[in-house]
Protein backbone atom coordinates (compact mmCIF):
# COMPACT_ATOMS: atom_id res chain seq x y z
CA UNK A 1 0.00 0.00 0.00
CA UNK A 2 1.45 3.25 -0.63
CA UNK A 3 -1.35 5.49 0.69
CA UNK A 4 -1.06 5.27 3.95
CA UNK A 5 -4.36 5.25 6.92
CA UNK A 6 -5.22 5.66 10.36
CA UNK A 7 -4.50 1.58 10.67
CA UNK A 8 -1.06 1.38 8.72
CA UNK A 9 1.55 0.91 10.72
CA UNK A 10 4.52 3.18 9.52
CA UNK A 11 7.10 0.30 9.25
CA UNK A 12 5.14 -2.09 7.51
CA UNK A 13 4.16 0.08 4.32
CA UNK A 14 5.78 -0.36 0.87
CA UNK A 15 7.40 3.24 0.65
CA UNK A 16 9.09 1.14 4.57
CA UNK A 17 10.49 -1.80 2.49
CA UNK A 18 11.51 -0.27 -0.62
CA UNK A 19 13.66 2.43 1.55
CA UNK A 20 15.32 -0.50 3.54
CA UNK A 21 15.99 -2.09 0.10
CA UNK A 22 17.21 0.78 -1.54
CA UNK A 23 19.59 1.57 1.17
CA UNK A 24 21.03 -1.70 1.26
CA UNK A 25 21.48 -1.51 -2.65
CA UNK A 26 23.15 2.34 -2.60
CA UNK A 27 25.72 0.42 -0.02
CA UNK A 28 26.26 -2.70 -2.35
CA UNK A 29 25.55 -1.10 -5.95
CA UNK A 30 24.48 -5.25 -6.56
CA UNK A 31 22.76 -7.14 -5.03
CA UNK A 32 21.02 -11.07 -5.60
CA UNK A 33 17.15 -10.75 -5.52
CA UNK A 34 17.33 -13.66 -3.00
CA UNK A 35 19.18 -11.96 -0.68
CA UNK A 36 16.89 -8.63 -1.13
CA UNK A 37 14.01 -10.90 -0.55
CA UNK A 38 16.10 -12.36 2.96
CA UNK A 39 16.45 -8.74 3.99
CA UNK A 40 13.07 -7.92 3.11
CA UNK A 41 11.72 -10.74 5.48
CA UNK A 42 14.24 -10.32 8.37
CA UNK A 43 13.80 -6.37 8.73
CA UNK A 44 9.64 -6.14 8.56
CA UNK A 45 7.42 -8.55 9.52
CA UNK A 46 5.09 -9.13 6.33
CA UNK A 47 7.76 -7.94 4.11
CA UNK A 48 7.52 -10.65 1.84
CA UNK A 49 4.27 -10.21 0.87
CA UNK A 50 5.40 -6.26 0.71
CA UNK A 51 8.68 -7.17 -1.09
CA UNK A 52 7.93 -7.04 -5.05
CA UNK A 53 5.09 -4.12 -4.36
CA UNK A 54 8.36 -2.25 -3.15
CA UNK A 55 10.98 -3.37 -5.70
CA UNK A 56 8.16 -1.97 -8.78
CA UNK A 57 8.03 1.32 -6.79
CA UNK A 58 11.37 1.31 -7.13
CA UNK A 59 11.79 0.69 -10.19
CA UNK A 60 8.83 3.68 -11.99
CA UNK A 61 10.94 6.00 -9.64
CA UNK A 62 14.28 4.96 -12.03
CA UNK A 63 15.89 4.24 -9.53
CA UNK A 64 16.94 0.13 -9.94
CA UNK A 65 17.12 -2.04 -13.01
CA UNK A 66 16.75 -5.82 -13.10
CA UNK A 67 19.95 -7.96 -14.36
CA UNK A 68 18.21 -11.37 -15.82
CA UNK A 69 21.99 -12.90 -16.48
CA UNK A 70 22.58 -12.85 -13.07
CA UNK A 71 19.12 -12.40 -11.39
CA UNK A 72 20.47 -9.29 -9.48
CA UNK A 73 18.46 -5.88 -8.90
CA UNK A 74 21.30 -3.14 -9.76
CA UNK A 75 21.07 0.56 -8.03
CA UNK A 76 21.63 2.84 -10.95
CA UNK A 77 20.22 6.54 -9.26
CA UNK A 78 18.34 9.06 -10.55
CA UNK A 79 21.50 10.11 -11.93
CA UNK A 80 22.58 7.51 -14.00
CA UNK A 81 19.14 7.40 -15.41
CA UNK A 82 18.77 10.85 -16.51
CA UNK A 83 21.85 10.60 -18.50
CA UNK A 84 20.95 8.03 -20.15
CA UNK A 85 17.59 9.24 -21.76
CA UNK A 86 19.35 12.09 -23.44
Amino acid sequence: MLRPTKHSHPDRTVVSVAFILLKRLKKQRVEHLDDLLKLARKSVRGGGFLFLPALNFLYILGLIEYRPKTDSIEYVGEHEVIGALH
